[in-house]
C-alpha cells in the first residue's frame, strides 16, 4: 500500500514537533514546508490540518499555523481533563473487560517494564520506544470501556500531554513511576475499580506536578 505525499509530510512534521525540533509558538508556514518537502502548498496545508486535529499545531485566525504553547497552565488543564476522563473510562474497562483484555494489559505492562527509558546514556528526553510503550499501556487499560468517544478523547489528550512531557527536562527524582504502573496493572487485573481509578487519577496529577514545579 503506497503512502501519499500528505501522509509523508504529516509523519515527518509530527515527529519533528514531538522531538522538539520546533519551538513552542513557532510559526509553521505552509509555503516554506511545501518547498522543504518538495510538495504542493495544498499537500502541506493538509498535513498541517491533521496536526491541528491531533493537538500538535494551532490554527491561528488570519495567521496560519503554529506549534502549541508550552505553558504550565496548558499542562495543568490537560492533566485536569485526563484526571477526570481516564479514571471513569478505566472503571468501565474493568467492569466490561474479558480475558483477552486481561492478557492485553499484562502484555502491555510487560512491554513497558522491559523498554529502556532512554536510547543512550545521558539523554534528556525519553525515547520514542518507551513513549510508545507508555502510551500503549495506558490505552490498553482503557480499551475495554466500550466507548469510542472516551477512547478518542484519551488519544487527543495523550498526544497533547506527550508534547508537553517531551519538552520538559524536569522530573521528580523521588518518584517510582515503574511502581505506579505496576500498581495500576495489579488493581486493574484484580478488578478493583475504585482503587485503580484513584491510582490513575493520582498518577496523572503527579506527573503534572513534577513537570510544572521543577
Amino acid at each position: 500500500m503506497s503512502v501519499t505525499p500528505s501522509e509523508k509530510v504529516y509523519a515527518s512534521l509530527r515527529t519533528a514537533v514531538l522531538r522538539g525540533e520546533f519551538q513552542p509558538r513557532q510559526a509553521l508556514k505552509p509555503q516554506e514546508l511545501a518547498t522543504a518537502h518538495g510538495v504542493s502548498l495544498a499537500v502541506a496545508r493538509e498535513a498541517l490540518l491533521r496536526l491541528v486535529g491531533e493537538g500538535l499545531a494551532d490554527r491561528l485566525p488570519n495567521r496560519g499555523f503554529a506549534v502549541p504553547a508550552a505553558s504550565a497552565e496548558r499542562w495543568q488543564q490537560i492533566a485536569e481533563a485526563r484526571s477526570i476522563v481516564e479514571p471513569g473510562a478505566l472503571r468501565l474497562s474493568i467492569t466490561r473487560g474479558d480475558l483477552e483484555w486481561e492478557a492485553a494489559v499484562r502484555a502491555a505492562y510487560h512491554r513497558l517494564a522491559g523498554t529502556p527509558h532512554f536510547e543512550r546514556e545521558g539523554d534528556n528526553h525519553l525515547s520514542d520506544a518507551w513513549s510508545e510503550a507508555h502510551r500503549l499501556f495506558h490505552r490498553t487499560l482503557l480499551s475495554a470501556c466500550g466507548n469510542d468517544v472516551l477512547l478518542e478523547t484519551f488519544d487527543r489528550l495523550w498526544t497533547a500531554s506527550e508534547l508537553t512531557r517531551r519538552w520538559s527536562l524536569h522530573g521528580d527524582p523521588s518518584r517510582d513511576a515503574a511502581a505506579e504502573h505496576q500498581a495500576l496493572e495489579d488493581a486493574a487485573l484484580s478488578r478493583d475499580g475504585d482503587r485503580a481509578a484513584e491510582l490513575l487519577r493520582r498518577h496523572v496529577l503527579r506527573t503534572a506536578e513534577a513537570l510544572t514545579n521543577p
